[in-house]
């Protein structure tokens, strides 16, 4: 058994890029068999954004790895962070997915927009230089042409293919906007996904599926008004991780439907079930 001082050890290590470092302690976790397999994947299910991810490359690479068992564990954890729980839901559909490469382009865009950046800029501004950067510079859009396309959910083929919806396309921003300091959140309003900013001078969002204007609070009730929906100041309000991640199987799961794959549709629907049974069995007293 795996003593304490041991598994703190390989947690540190876990991280370590070098050759040498990761081929010792491959063959490590070989060594272990089942229980390296059980302290990784408790390491992929854990709070730990770097550590969860390297985790799941160790998985991987040994073939410890069930990618749907992996989600399935992450929604379960209650440990709700955005970037690792859109990764796993990716491997769901692509297990061999390259996570280093999705984060490296992330991160190509952070670096971009941070060079752009005034000095002592206020969110609005901010916002524009990331639209810039995002819409203008590296052209991602809405697809207007296939919206339905089950690709336009999944951020890897968002990032390949430069189109999604209005979900995917704001996860994306989220995920550059915290890379660069810029504190805007997800807000699920009905029938369409925005980023919120929340000034002291009152809140401005962004409708990454347009290109990424900038809309008052009125221009999103007239949005909702124009749904036949009376708009509520609830509206407006931050959606939780959880939420953001379950209304992405929930995309999945109907246009899976629409394009008559019945296996990824009942999947993702049975992920849209464990949300909220999780979430259930937490939140009764």
């Amino acid at each position: 058994m795996l003593t304490t001082a041991e598994k703190d050890a390989l947690l540190a290590l876990l991280d370590d890029e070098s050759a040498g470092v990761r081929q010792a302690l491959l063959a490590q976790f070989l060594a272990l068999g089942d229980e390296g397999r059980v302290f990784l994947q408790g390491v992929a299910r854990g709070p730990n954004r770097v550590a969860a991810l390297a985790a799941a490359w160790y998985l991987r690479e040994l073939k410890f790895s069930d990618p749907v068992a992996e989600f399935r564990g992450f929604i379960q954890s209650l440990n709700y962070e955005l970037e690792t729980g859109v990764l796993l839901l990716c491997r769901t559909v692509n297990p061999s997915l390259d996570v280093t490469a999705i984060c490296a382009q992330l991160d190509a865009f952070a670096a971009r927009a941070r060079k752009l950046m005034p000095r002592a800029a206020t969110m609005r501004a901010q916002a524009r230089v990331l639209n810039r950067v995002l819409f203008e510079e590296y052209g991602l859009r809405g697809n207007v042409d296939n919206y339905t396309d089950p690709k336009n959910s999944l951020l890897d083929q968002v990032l390949a293919r430069r189109v999604g919806i209005p979900i995917s396309l704001s996860i994306v921003y989220l995920l550059v906007a915290h890379r660069i300091g810029l504190d805007v959140e997800p807000v699920g309003v009905p029938g369409h996904f925005l980023v919120g900013g929340y000034e002291p001078e009152g809140p401005f969002f962004v409708d990454a599926f347009n290109g990424g204007k900038l809309l008052s609070p009125e221009d999103v009730f007239d949005r909702i008004r124009s749904l036949q929906h009376t708009p509520q100041l609830a509206d407006l309000a931050p959606t939780p991780v959880r939420e953001v991640l379950s209304r992405a199987c929930r995309n999945l799961a109907n246009h899976y439907a629409a394009a008559d794959d019945a296996a990824h549709a009942r999947l993702f629907a049975d992920f849209v079930s464990e949300f909220d049974a999780t979430y259930e069995r937490h939140a009764s007293p």
